[in-house]
Order: structure tokens, then C-alpha cells, then sequence
């Protein structure tokens, strides 16, 4: 077996924030994720769910250690993470209601259309629909 060969999916983007609340709000609102079980950690935070996966990690940090996809010094910073999605005129719809700046692009040589947009503490993302 190759190398390329063990991974199999994305399992979760862990993301460090000072705005706890403010996130769990925008991938629940306006995303549809999910807040579901997390283990008992030291510090706070939450596991957001697609289904039954939990794909976003919350971290919950001081504002000093926060700030748009940064981590702590050393530590690298998110470029995005992306999302296979259906229900793009439903999603466009939310976005404008809670005021969510985005951008549409069709993925070059592609079937996929792709809905680029930011959360709140500025990570970047895309939700990739097929069609």
C-alpha cells in the first residue's frame, strides 16, 4: 500500500479562538453543523457536528493568543478547510440574512461551484457543491 493510501477523508479542522460563542453561532446558524459530544477537556471549547462526524474543533484561548487563524507563536496558521455541500441557493440565502460577505466561483475544469467565505475570527472556507 502507498503512502496516499492511508489517508482516507478529513476527520476535523481544530480551530483556536477567543470568540467561543461567536463561532459556535455562525457554523450552527448559518452552516447547519451541529454542537455535539466533546470530552471532557481542561480548557474550553466545542465539537461541532456534520451528521454524526465531529468535523470543527473549537479550542477555546485567551484573546491574546487568538486572532485571525493565528496560533500561538510557532504554531502554524489555517490556510482554509473546505466542505462538500448541497443546497446552494438555501445556503446563499442564509449567508445574506446574517450578512456574510462571500464570494461564487466555478472550479476550473470542474463541475463544482464553490462558495468562498470567512467566520468570524476571519478563517477562511469554501463549501464545494457539485452540479
Amino acid at each position: 500500500m502507498a503512502d496516499a493510501d492511508l489517508i482516507l477523508a478529513l476527520d476535523h479542522d481544530n480551530l483556536r479562538t477567543a470568540r467561543l460563542d461567536a463561532l459556535i453561532a455562525f457554523y450552527e446558524g448559518v452552516l447547519g453543523l451541529h454542537r455535539g459530544p466533546r470530552p471532557p477537556f481542561s480548557f474550553g471549547g466545542a465539537w461541532l457536528y456534520c451528521g454524526e462526524s465531529p468535523v470543527v474543533h473549537l479550542v477555546e484561548v485567551a484573546d491574546a493568543d487568538a486572532g485571525a487563524g493565528a496560533g500561538a507563536a510557532g504554531e502554524p496558521r489555517l490556510s482554509h478547510f473546505a466542505f462538500r455541500a448541497t443546497g446552494l441557493e438555501a445556503l446563499l440565502g442564509r449567508l445574506r440574512a446574517a450578512g456574510v460577505a462571500y464570494a461564487v466561483n466555478q472550479l476550473p475544469g470542474a463541475r463544482v461551484t464553490q462558495v468562498n467565505l470567512r467566520d468570524p475570527d476571519g478563517n477562511a472556507l469554501h463549501l464545494d457543491f457539485a452540479g
